[in-house]
């Protein structure tokens, strides 16, 4: 994992509202997939807050897709910031 990425959550009623910081690379993309795999079902909602973001890296960008695809976690994403629209998956929804 990039050593300087980190995942702020907060929950607010049934959402739960996640701030992504630092670099985002292969490892980064794993840990922000088992949070959201450890929240579903808890959590009604994810809201996914970007613009802390210090870069984005194209291999972790598409391990992240992949898994959420996979694992059926992107009809519960709703990604905001400056790379909402390149981090958003199919089937997700977006906003800036």
């Amino acid at each position: 994992m990039a050593s300087n990425f980190k995942i702020f959550s907060n929950r607010i009623r049934n959402n739960l509202y996640l701030k992504l910081a630092g670099d985002f690379d292969g490892s980064s993309a794993f840990e922000l997939i088992n949070t959201l795999k450890a929240q579903n079902g808890s959590a009604a909602k994810f809201f996914v807050e970007t613009s802390s973001l210090s870069s984005i890296h194209p291999f972790g960008l598409d391990v992240f897709k992949k898994n959420c695809a996979i694992n059926g976690l992107s009809r519960h994403l709703t990604f905001t910031g400056k790379y909402s629209d390149i981090m958003t998956p199919p089937e997700s929804s977006l906003s800036v």
